[in-house]
């Protein structure tokens, strides 16, 4: 075993190197999954007759149970470690994964995406985990930004997928979400592979970031600007995550007359953008030393964005639209976890992500329900696109509000914020 205490230099390079990669290509799978409902809504209203408010469910219920979960999955990151809970959390994913192509049934649908929800949350908080066991200190933005690029490379190819997997849309939903499974198989591969180079490094540094128990009364004191981020993460995330990866496909198709490839397509660009933007906006913020300003400025994105939207055509529209989310869900990402690390002690690395994804998620679910109801309640359609106007300022106002937080954070933050010693190199 080596231990990367004592590991000479190269060898903690390309042990850290392999280790991302393995984190990263585990990562995108489990985004794949998560964005695999959108492409198939249409498919899932036309072939099975499920409602808006059915197809938004599947995703607000993979939020539910993490309103709880995730916080418990956090103690779980800082008590056992990013590897073994990286693991078992990616066997839980995939066994969701199977269970919602398993059976045209609601119900087992559902239950499937609960199952999935169970795991992947838990699983997210370990990718950012295992980010810092590896650079704790140097790079972190950067390596957060390579993984959570390779992520959205995920959610790329599953909007492009009714393209390049136009055989199994041919053949209906379920061999679509069939699909889906088989790439979740792979995240738990890349994912048993982490976990073997975590162990090799050396239980040292682990056991230095678990040395002190937690105490609930430490997450009272990890400060005003951590419950502003919390609130802005809340925010972003439910509208963008709601929008993106259940309706934005299906509004297209309505409201702008994009036939299910194009509006995929279109779909797709905003983490086409991410998968290189994130790391290069990571990289600034580290080599800069500085996250809120950014993380504003990414923020106030959103709102604007799905203005453009709402108020576009299906040109000039929805394409300035995308790129403008597309900046957005690069930018914020990058500077939003590095900042957490820089808030909180590295022992409570895993609990503060933990309790801001209680939240978010709670956040996540009632936007998914939110909408659809909107959607159903306005009669929104193909023959009534008129319908989707409720939901999109619905999101435009809930983006705006966490925009408010963010701004605030920055004006807190302002001039405070100093750069990491060899942040540079």
């Amino acid at each position: 075993m080596t231990d990367l205490t004592t590991a000479s230099t190269s060898e903690r390079s390309r042990l850290g190197l392999l280790a991302m990669a393995s984190v990263a290509l585990a990562f995108f799978g489990n985004c794949y999954v998560y964005d695999s409902i959108g492409p198939v809504a249409e498919l899932l209203e036309r072939q099975i007759g499920f409602s808006d408010t059915q197809i938004g469910t599947l995703n607000a219920i993979y939020s539910l149970p993490n309103v709880v979960l995730v916080l418990v999955g956090g103690l779980l990151v800082d008590r056992l470690g990013a590897g073994k809970t990286l693991f078992f959390t990616a066997g839980v994913c995939f066994l969701g994964a199977a269970l919602t192509a398993a059976t045209p049934s609601f119900p087992v649908m559902a239950a499937g995406r609960l199952l999935y929800g169970i795991g992947a949350e838990t699983f997210n908080i370990s990718t950012l985990a295992a980010v810092t066991f590896w650079y704790p200190r140097r790079h972190t933005a950067l390596m957060m930004g390579i993984t959570t690029g390779v992520g959205r490379a995920g959610s790329f190819v599953a909007d492009l997928s009714p393209t390049w997997a136009s055989w199994a849309y041919a053949r209906g939903w379920q061999v679509a979400l069939a699909l889906a499974a088989a790439i979740a198989a792979t995240s738990l591969v890349t994912s048993a592979l982490y976990w073997l180079l975590e162990r090799r490094a050396g239980p040292g540094r682990a056991a230095e970031a678990q040395a002190t128990p937690f105490r609930w009364r430490d997450a009272l004191r990890f400060g005003g600007p951590y419950w502003y981020l919390l609130t802005l993460c809340v925010l972003w995330y439910a509208v963008i995550l709601a929008f993106r990866s259940t309706f934005s496909i299906k509004y297209f198709q309505h409201a702008h007359g994009l036939s299910l490839a194009d509006a995929g397509a279109i779909n797709s660009y905003v983490f086409l953008a991410a998968l290189f933007a994130t790391p290069a906006f990571g990289w600034l913020c580290d080599r800069l030393g500085r996250y809120s300003g950014p993380l504003a400025f990414g923020s106030v994105l959103l709102p604007i964005a799905l203005a453009v939207m709402m108020a576009g055509h299906a040109g000039s529209g929805l394409g300035l639209g995308t790129v403008l989310i597309g900046v957005s869900y690069s930018l914020v990402p990058a500077a939003m976890w590095p900042l957490v690390s820089r808030l909180v002690a590295p022992s409570r690395f895993g609990t503060a992500i933990g309790i801001m994804w209680v939240v978010q998620n709670a956040g996540i679910a009632g936007a998914n329900l939110v909408a659809g109801w909107l959607n159903d309640a306005a009669g929104a359609s193909a023959d009534h696109a008129a319908g989707y106007r409720p939901m999109m300022i619905f999101f435009v106002v809930s983006s705006a509000l966490g925009a408010v937080f963010a701004l605030v954070l920055w004006l807190r933050t302002r001039g405070k914020e100093t750069p990491v010693a060899g942040a540079a190199a």
